[in-house]
């Protein structure tokens, strides 16, 4: 044991990667549905080796931290600019009110128990479970020219809050939105969420979710000598449909030969057609009128689903109605939308709007895919190659920004070198999904810089403040526990109903809307399974990119006020 002490003092970076291993493996485990999380397990992991009197420069903390916040930025900048921008607005104001107040209850809270700086910021970053804000917090502390061991102690106190005050900050943050949201503002969210799907041109109210939009099927017919489609050309075929239907004829079977069909293509007495559509479209409109015939080989076309980045102005906003009935559109059904940093997943109904970010699953023949996505943007192959030279560069600019000091009087006012590598983030992610070649970032590398880039900064935070963390808790663990309900509660109440009655958001997405300004994943997750939708997820991508902006910045802006 001796040893190990001593190499972990020796080489404190195995106490980092050991912090980690721990902290990922406890985190992922689940108990009756709620877990501590590998950023909370990292840190609590890493407190626990603290106690061996570890040093560990500050500068790894900071590289790691630089990484994280870029990341964080990419993701959110197409999502960020459009709810500026755009008509996002009312959802980027109200995120903007709902950060607003909860930066408020825990400064309201840190005056009234008497809590030091440290103290009050990691109450922040517990309460409203953003961890980010603590390296914010932390270059504030910094700046504030105070004695070391006065700033130390500060800086030693924040892991101490945001421990305690995390788990209800996660859970509660959940509960509140999910369980008891609805009550309190008198929402059935079931009927709320299929009363938005019928608005935005959804089937009926057994269709949860719109489902029935891209469920296609793939059936072959006769055309009947004397039948009203004899004579007339593919094109003139297919816009016979007056009820929304997208029924589209692939292939044709003529004396005995298949040949593909074109617009031009007349149809002929005794054509079989192999004809793709919505399921339920193929049954009730040709099922009662025309005569299937099994045939294998006509309907077996070759299809491909594949993905698309939307980057596309002329797409940007536009309903998958109205995309639907431009010609590069014929044949192609959508099976998924994924928007935002969280790939949120977004209901596909008629009048659902597509946005520059978004990515998008398509399926259809391979020659229609292809002519689709160069229309929509550009396909979404796999890769794991990261454009490295522009992702630095851009952290060297945003960080070199960020380094500069304003002085106002003897206040010095800056970014800080974190703050401008998020906003480099944010510019740079929404410059990608303009120019989708441009700063490329796989998604695989983005959950590395995001999740790890994090956790190597939180466990040298827990590593570093691990020695005074126990007598931390000990003079202040039951009331930081019991402020941090308060901190963690007040603002989301106080948010849902400003929702409701001020900004008048539709009960389907209300609940999604408090969620993402408040940046709490595992409590959409809850909303929608309790909505039995996805709808909810239409008012959390912008809300989460203006909520995750401020909330991570208002660590910096907490220590300001209070110091």
């Amino acid at each position: 044991m001796a040893w190990l002490v001593q190499t972990l003092r020796s080489y404190p970076e195995i106490a980092v990667f050991l912090s980690l291993g721990i902290g990922y493996w406890v985190g992922g485990k689940s108990f009756k549905g709620f877990s501590l999380g590998a950023v909370t397990a990292t840190l609590l992991a890493a407190i626990a080796i603290g106690q061996l009197g570890i040093t560990i420069s500050s500068n790894v903390k900071s590289v790691f931290f630089l990484l994280f916040l870029f990341a964080v930025g990419y993701g959110v900048g197409p999502q960020f600019v459009r709810g500026i921008a755009k008509d996002g607005i009312p959802q980027a104001l109200f995120s903007i009110v709902q950060c607003v107040l909860s930066l408020a209850a825990p400064i309201v809270a840190a005056k009234i128990a008497g809590y030091s700086i440290g103290s009050a910021a990691g109450l922040f970053a517990g309460s409203q479970t953003i961890s980010a804000s603590m390296g914010l917090a932390t270059d504030a502390i910094n700046r504030l020219g105070l004695p070391a061991d006065q700033a130390k102690a500060m800086l030693d106190a924040m892991p101490t809050a945001y421990a305690v005050t995390y788990i209800f900050g996660t859970v509660g943050s959940a509960l509140l939105l999910a369980t008891l949201g609805p009550r309190l503002l008198g929402i059935d969210l079931v009927a709320a969420c299929k009363d938005y799907e019928a608005k935005m041109g959804g089937a009926s109210s057994a269709d949860t979710g719109g489902a029935a939009w891209h469920q296609y099927g793939l059936r072959a017919y006769r055309v009947h000598a004397g039948g009203q489609l004899v004579g007339l050309t593919v094109s003139q075929a297919e816009a016979l449909q007056h009820d929304g239907s997208r029924l589209f004829i692939e292939r044709i079977r003529r004396a005995g030969k298949i040949i593909d069909a074109t617009l031009e293509t007349v149809l002929q007495a005794d054509d079989v057609v192999a004809v793709v559509g919505r399921e339920d479209q193929l049954v009730s409109v040709l099922g009662h009128r025309a005569e299937e015939v099994g045939d294998e080989e006509l309907i077996a076309i070759p299809t491909e689903g594949v993905d698309v980045y939307v980057s596309s102005k002329d797409v940007d906003g536009q309903t998958l109605q109205a995309l639907a009935k431009l010609p590069g559109a014929r044949g192609i059904y959508i099976r998924k939308i994924k928007r935002g940093p969280t790939e949120t997943l977004i209901p596909v109904l008629p009048n659902t709007q597509l946005h520059r970010g978004d990515t998008i699953t398509i399926v259809g023949r391979t020659q229609d895919t292809n002519a689709a996505a160069k229309a929509l943007g550009v396909i979404d192959r796999a890769s794991d190659v990261t454009d490295v030279a522009t992702m630095s560069l851009a952290i060297t600019l945003g960080a070199l920004i960020g380094a500069a000091v304003l002085k106002i009087g003897t206040v010095p006012l800056t970014l800080s070198t974190a703050g401008g590598a998020l906003i480099a983030g944010i510019l740079f992610g929404w410059l990608r999904a303009i120019h989708p070649t441009f700063g490329r970032i796989p998604g695989p590398t983005v959950w590395f810089m995001n999740s790890v880039g994090l956790n190597v900064f939180i466990a040298v935070v827990g590593i570093t403040a691990g020695p005074g963390f126990v007598a931390g808790l000990q003079q202040l663990g039951v009331s930081l526990f019991l402020w941090g309900i308060v901190a963690t509660s007040v603002p989301l109440i106080l948010g849902m109903y400003i929702a409701k009655y001020v900004f008048r958001f539709h009960p389907a997405i209300l609940l999604g809307v408090c969620a993402g300004a408040r940046t709490t994943t595992a409590a959409l997750g809850m909303i929608c399974d309790a909505a039995k939708s996805q709808v909810p997820g239409l008012g959390y991508t912008v809300t989460y990119a203006v909520g995750n902006t401020l909330l991570t910045i208002w660590g910096m802006v907490i220590v300001m006020v209070l110091g």
